[in-house]
């Protein structure tokens, strides 16, 4: 009798066993926390996405700034947000993991921005204006990436990160195209654009308040100390309060700024801050690649809007493919992969090839280089960064790169003033080709994972 329960008990853990994997594939889909970052993301995009498809053409030819003022401008509303992504990450992180109320702000002080660009028509309250929006976009960016990292575990981290990209690309995809057609549509073009991005905006915090949760780590925790406190030594079940010599668990001071700061003494982290640098120095804006591109080719103005939708379809069809390859060889290896696809571009650039191939090779590599870095960087950080430092340590990443493409969109302008375009880019190519020879010597072995 005991022989035949054994083996029925075994043939019960073993048909469980069975049954495990299939319950763990099921849960290697993204979180529902994930598909609602998406879909606030794409709605933000869209509106995001069209002020930046018309605004070099509205800065160099509506107000006739010369291509140094752009590359201010352009450095403001890329590298602004480095400032303040310290601090975004910072309180979300002290507020007890309020993630979400912390990106809302961030989420709701951008569409702020929006109407404003109807009043400014000068250097200085564009700047302003621009410098405001991305002020919003540096509180959001790393909360939000740090709930997208909490919610999925580090097997899935990578796909998570990918569809989310995706998620956000396509609303960059849409953006240019509703700017287009606005272009086409009306007379007074550049204001509508601006109009129609804020209501679109204003709908993306909305969705953002109503379906994203409050707190994924506080929440994550409840669960496992509830499943703890419930089993005994064994297996067995417990229930009802601790034992009275039992001491209730401790809780840990809210993070400080210094501790933030300190994961820069962790080696990982510190060599992916350092990788993130030197290679953002190298990242010449969309905006730079797009102005080249259509003086390669002649594209007239109307058209020009057009062509960051080549950008954002090569990174959205992208970006879940590179991002499950990321959790197979590694993210730091496709990470370099994917600034070698931008080297490409400012080779077919520089070249004298005008075939009309051009374009969309050039495009869908673009594409393909924020497929395989953008989320990538941020799920190799996740994977050195503490949890209760996490939106932090993010912030600490994205804040070295940010401040380099805004010392690059500086320098590129400047040297395109004094020295002209191909010049610029070639200096640009030279620095990118040395960022990924020392990234290649500097990997951080912690993001790699199994060999």
């Amino acid at each position: 009798m005991y022989v035949a329960d054994s083996r029925a008990g075994t043939r019960a853990a073993s048909a469980e066993g069975a049954v495990r994997p299939r319950a763990g594939r099921r849960r290697a889909a993204v979180a529902p926390t994930v598909l609602a970052l998406g879909t606030v993301s794409l709605i933000t995009d869209v509106s995001s996405e069209m002020v930046t498809a018309v605004l070099p053409l509205y800065l160099v030819a509506g107000l006739g700034l010369s291509p140094l003022g752009f590359g201010l401008l352009d450095g403001v509303y890329n590298g602004f947000s480095a400032l303040v992504r310290l601090l975004g990450g910072h309180l979300a992180d002290r507020g007890g993991g309020r993630h979400k109320w912390v990106a809302g702000f961030g989420y709701g002080l951008s569409a702020a921005c929006k109407p404003l660009l109807l009043l400014a028509h000068s250097l200085t309250p564009i700047g302003l204006v621009l410098a405001a929006d991305r002020t919003g976009k540096g509180l959001r960016t790393a909360p939000r990436d740090a709930l997208i990292s909490l919610s999925s575990t580090p097997a899935t981290r990578g796909r998570a990160f990918g569809v989310h990209r995706a998620m956000d690309t396509a609303g960059a995809l849409l953006g240019p195209l509703v700017a287009f057609l606005i272009l086409r549509a009306t007379v007074d073009g550049y204001d509508a654009v601006f109009t129609v991005s804020f209501c679109v905006a204003v709908v993306g915090v909305l969705v953002l308040v109503l379906f994203v949760p409050g707190d994924t780590r506080t929440k994550a925790a409840a669960q496992s100390t509830e499943a703890t406190s419930s089993t005994g030594p064994g297996g067995s079940t417990r229930s009802g309060p601790p034992p009275a010599g039992e001491r209730p668990a401790r809780t840990t001071p809210p993070p400080t700024l210094r501790a933030a700061l300190s994961l820069l003494a962790t080696p990982a982290v510190r060599r992916i801050t350092l990788c993130a640098l030197l290679l953002g120095l190298a990242t010449v804006s969309d905006a730079f690649v797009f102005l080249l591109l259509q003086r390669r080719l002649g594209v007239p103005d109307r058209w020009f809007a057009l062509l960051p939708l080549g950008t954002a379809a090569a990174f959205l069809l992208l970006a879940v493919p590179l991002g499950r390859l990321a959790d197979r060889i590694g993210t730091w290896r496709l990470f370099l992969a994917g600034h070698g696809a931008l080297l490409l571009v400012y080779a077919l650039l520089l070249s004298a090839w005008h075939g009309t191939a051009l374009p969309y090779v050039v495009l869908l590599l673009h594409g393909g280089f924020y497929a395989a870095t953008d989320g990538v960087l941020m799920a190799a950080a996740s994977e050195s960064v503490p949890e209760e430092l996490r939106s932090s340590g993010l912030a600490l990443v994205q804040t070295g790169q940010a401040l380099a493409r805004f010392v690059c969109s500086l320098g590129f302008g400047a040297a395109w003033t004094a020295w002209g375009d191909r010049t610029a880019l070639t200096v640009s190519a030279v620095l990118l080709t040395v960022g990924v020879l020392v990234s290649l010597a500097l990997r951080p072995t912690a993001s790699e994972g199994p060999a």
